[in-house]
């Protein structure tokens, strides 16, 4: 099955690229990586704004995390214009905007990475790493970027 029919299975429309908020590119490619910015999450089109461990759950932050996968999947289509070329997802790296105390930001970031699967299958499987972090900019709850191989 083609990732477009994953997609279309899952009810999942990709969104187009957003402009970048500061000085940078939404993506870079060096040979056959893709380079992927730091994605924020957005409820409604707006930054999803809250802290892990203070006013957002475990369960809220994953759903955070799923969106930004949408989000991320978006931009990587429109940087190598097929999701079928993508051979592997190689690496997420996730900050958890969360409380000193709060200590599941793996659990948190889960909400990604199995999206990440469930569209992509075994070349979804990848290197990761999620941080808690005092503040991501405009507030934001989750910050995503990731890195990809093109076939």
């Amino acid at each position: 099955m083609s990732i477009y029919a994953k997609l279309e299975a899952l009810q999942i429309t990709l969104p187009p690229v957003a402009a970048p908020a500061a000085a940078y590119v939404p993506f870079v490619q060096t040979g056959n990586l893709v380079f992927l910015s730091g994605h924020i999450a957005k409820k409604d089109g707006k930054p999803w704004v809250g802290q892990l461990g203070k006013n957002l759950s475990t369960v809220e932050g994953q759903a955070a995390a799923r969106a930004i996968a949408i989000d991320l999947m978006g931009t990587l289509h429109a940087a190598c214009g097929d999701l079928n070329r993508v051979k592997r997802i190689v690496k997420l790296m996730s900050l958890v905007n969360s409380t000193g105390d709060f200590t599941e930001q793996h659990l948190v970031t889960n909400g990604a990475s199995e999206l990440l699967g469930e569209v992509f299958g075994a070349a979804g499987a990848h290197a990761r790493s999620a941080f808690g972090v005092a503040q991501i900019p405009l507030g934001a709850c989750v910050e995503i970027e990731l890195i990809a191989e093109l076939g």
